[in-house]
């Protein structure tokens, strides 16, 4: 049956039409006259005009001062910091690093970047030396906007002694020789900022991010500027966000996950967002943030759901929340189950990466299911396909794949900057290859397993680790934990559960017996660990995904040692 589409609301139709059936579930996404799209000009001027004093923002600064930053305000401060980075030397296509945290300025830079056409290369507060001298050479950075909080600018110098292509160095929230002050300098330059006739658009690359680097040194994927409308489903269909309500986003700046909820898609849908500034994450400060602002609509990683089932969610007024989505990794069945319990909301989960916007999930007008991912976004082509390239039938492993032979969907990534043979070992014969395998069922909810590189091969069984965790997370006392393969001299691999403890609860031998004695009733034998290891911590990327590689590597590298 031939689908209708029907242009969005708002200013947003002009770019993107949509189908619906009957439950109002998406059908079907289309895009059109975007070949000069600039997000900033386009999107953020023009509402900026429509209804300048609507609310883009509501920040929270770490000592608790509101700022409430209109549309009007950020094409304003958008364009002051633009003549003040062309001041600079910034022009088209150079590549600025954005080190900014959550502060307000962040959205002033980037918003600025797009406007002069300059690539914006957002990165963690917790880089050090060796990270940004890294970064710094891949990425062929000209300039450097970071914050003066901690010691990431003296990180920076350090960094920039052997590096000589850097052309500017701007901190924000302070003063240090050496360094120009964004704080200082942005009231002398105009709030006017004139479209350039040549201004870098549709195709042209706009924003880079480096990947996060779980087995290997991070890549780095450019995005152009169609990207930010491959968000528009993001917010609409999955965070579920209001033009009348304000969206929370739980994300570093550094991270890819912070355009995906506190940018592009919110802004597409004129829907305010909110951003608390803080350094070290505290589950009852953010809960009373939710209660206090009347927060819509909330998304978190699975490892902040994590800690918010620990605490007695009836203490706080959670009435607003109409929506909470997760992303960044497999959210447990047990906490979805868990929260849902104490809030009544159920966690829509989504499956995208830093290469790609938003792949799959449990969008408006589908039933969630605990554990699953969801179903596919139709604004991509979804495959799970076998080694040999065919179609997996249901509830078969495969790799998740994007079909790209008919047309390269918004949203999917233009490739690995000056790394052409990193590419095409991912996308190739028609297909991006994503590295993450999953299962498909028969009603066509996806269902995760684990990374190609985290699949445990023990005794002739390919044993996915989501599995064994999701059984380990019902557990009541375990906050986290990771299954990884450990060297095995009949087997050739077993499984090893590394388990972070909830608070309260103590580490012992007796504790170990205890959860053995649950698996041997839950899960099959092939199946079962045959170490747990109790750990203070696991250890994850600076966005916040564990690091099974690292735990993997450590135990096979001390095998090989013994040896």
């Amino acid at each position: 049956m031939e689908q209708i589409y029907i242009p969005e609301p708002g200013i947003a139709g002009r770019y993107i039409s949509a189908s619906h059936d009957e439950s109002g579930q998406l059908t079907g996404i289309r895009f059109q006259d975007t070949d000069d799209f600039n997000f900033a000009f386009d999107i953020v001027d023009r509402l900026a005009e429509k209804n300048p004093s609507k609310t883009a923002m509501l920040h929270i600064s770490k000592t608790g001062q509101e700022r409430r930053i209109t549309f009007a305000d950020m094409r304003n401060f958008s364009n002051r910091t633009a003549n003040y980075f062309s001041y600079l030397g910034i022009k088209k296509g150079d590549r600025v690093m954005l080190v900014l945290k959550r502060h307000y300025q962040f959205w002033f830079a980037i918003l600025a970047l797009h406007k002069i056409g300059a690539v914006a290369v957002p990165a963690s507060f917790l880089l050090t030396k060796k990270d940004f001298e890294y970064r710094f050479k891949a990425g062929k950075i000209r300039a450097v906007i970071a914050t003066a909080d901690g010691d990431v600018s003296d990180e920076i110098d350090k960094a920039v002694k052997s590096n000589d292509a850097i052309k500017a160095k701007v901190i924000v929230g302070g003063t240090k020789n050496g360094w120009e002050s964004y704080n200082r300098a942005i009231r002398f330059f105009s709030s006017t900022f004139e479209r350039p006739e040549n201004a870098a658009c549709g195709d042209d690359p706009m924003l880079m991010y480096f990947t996060s680097g779980t087995t290997s040194y991070p890549k780095m994927a450019t995005h152009s500027y169609k990207y930010a409308l491959g968000h528009y489903v993001t917010a609409r269909y999955w965070h579920g966000v209001d033009p009348e309500g304000l969206h929370f986003t739980i994300s570093d700046t550094g991270w890819g996950k912070a355009v995906w909820g506190k940018l592009y898609g919110q802004w597409l849908c004129e829907a305010p967002v909110f951003t608390y500034d803080y350094t070290d994450f505290y589950a009852k400060e953010i809960l009373g943030m939710i209660q206090k602002y009347k927060i819509t609509t909330f998304c978190a990683p699975p490892t902040v759901y994590r800690f918010l089932v620990h605490i007695d969610l009836s203490h706080y007024d959670l009435s607003s929340l109409k929506n909470v989505t997760t992303a960044g990794e497999a959210l447990n069945p047990e906490i979805f189950r868990r929260f849902l319990s104490a809030t009544g909301l159920a966690i829509m989960e989504g499956y995208g990466q830093t290469e790609t916007t938003l792949v799959a999930a449990s969008m408006q007008g589908t039933e969630p299911c605990p554990g699953s991912m969801g179903k596919p976004n139709p604004q991509f082509d979804v495959h799970i396909l076998r080694p040999d390239g065919t179609d997996c039938d249901p509830n078969e492993v495969g790799e998740i794949c994007i079909g790209t032979s008919e047309s390269i969907p918004y949203g999917l990534f233009l490739g690995y900057y000056q790394a052409p043979d990193k590419t095409q070992a991912v996308w190739h014969d028609g297909f991006y290859h994503t590295g993450d395998t999953a299962q498909v069922d028969k009603n066509g909810y996806l269902w995760y397993v684990g990374r190609v590189d985290d699949v445990i091969k023990s005794a002739g069984y390919r044993v996915g680790p989501f599995e064994i965790e999701n059984e380990i997370m019902r557990l009541p006392y375990v906050l986290e934990c990771a299954a990884t393969s450990i060297p095995d001299s009949i087997r050739g691999q077993a499984i090893k559960a590394s388990i972070v403890l909830a608070e309260g609860t103590e580490a012992s031998e007796g504790l170990k017996k205890e959860i053995m004695k649950y698996l041997r009733n839950s899960l099959a034998s092939y199946k079962r660990p045959k170490l747990i290891e109790f750990v203070e911590e696991l250890p994850k990327t600076t966005s916040g995904k564990v690091r099974r590689a690292e735990i993997k590597e450590k135990d096979w590298n001390k095998k090989k040692n013994e040896a």
